[in-house]
């Protein structure tokens, strides 16, 4: 997968485009800000965004051409921020960090994603929240991008299951247009959610 991700990140174009998810931009500009983490942050558009509205942002990855796009972004806004080169299960974060982490379309295999979400509620403050949006399973067969092993996709009972300790506020699966940048582009189906530690 390190391969996949440098060749597609490796391009001068921006695979999913440079403006922020709208569905995390419309959270996060309802929230005060404070510190977030954006794991799989990928190129860095999310982070650019959050960054310029105040927030002190560490972002992770393990695409080193990811990286240096995402910093070549925010240079591009005259904006710094934490971004290094590390994997979910590495990561090491002290317990009660953050008042927010932003999950979008961070998709890995259902027995990784289970530890993964648990781990990354641990690095959450009281009160903290998730935002959440990625590929529902109905996603198979939509050319606008995503996984194609439906184990790698998600539906409620995933996310009520690994978010249980915490109080789901939002959680609904939508069927819409994607305009991400050439990747993540025309008809899908995604679920989202926001959800706040107790």
């Amino acid at each position: 997968m390190n391969e996949f991700w440098e060749t597609r990140y490796s391009s001068p174009t921006y695979a999913y485009g440079t403006q922020p998810n709208e569905f995390f931009k419309q959270c996060i500009d309802t929230l005060p800000p404070g510190r977030v983490l954006l794991p799989a942050e990928g190129e860095g558009r999310n982070a650019v965004y959050a960054a310029r509205q105040n927030w002190a942002v560490d972002a992770f990855d393990f695409s080193e051409a990811g990286r240096q796009k995402a910093l070549q972004l925010a240079e591009t806004f005259g904006i710094k921020f934490a971004y290094t080169i590390d994997t979910f299960a590495e990561i090491d974060v002290p317990e009660n960090t953050y008042g927010l982490i932003g999950l979008i379309y961070a998709h890995m295999p259902s027995v990784e994603r289970k530890v993964v979400h648990k781990r990354l509620i641990s690095f959450l403050k009281p009160g903290g929240f998730v935002i959440l949006e990625a590929f529902h399973k109905e996603q198979l067969g939509n050319p606008s991008g995503g996984p194609k092993d439906s184990d790698m996709l998600y539906n409620r009972t995933d996310l009520l299951e690994d978010f249980n300790e915490l109080n789901i506020l939002q959680l609904e699966e939508v069927y819409t247009d994607l305009n991400e940048g050439p990747f993540h582009h025309g008809s899908a189906c995604v679920i989202r959610l926001v959800a706040k530690k107790k």
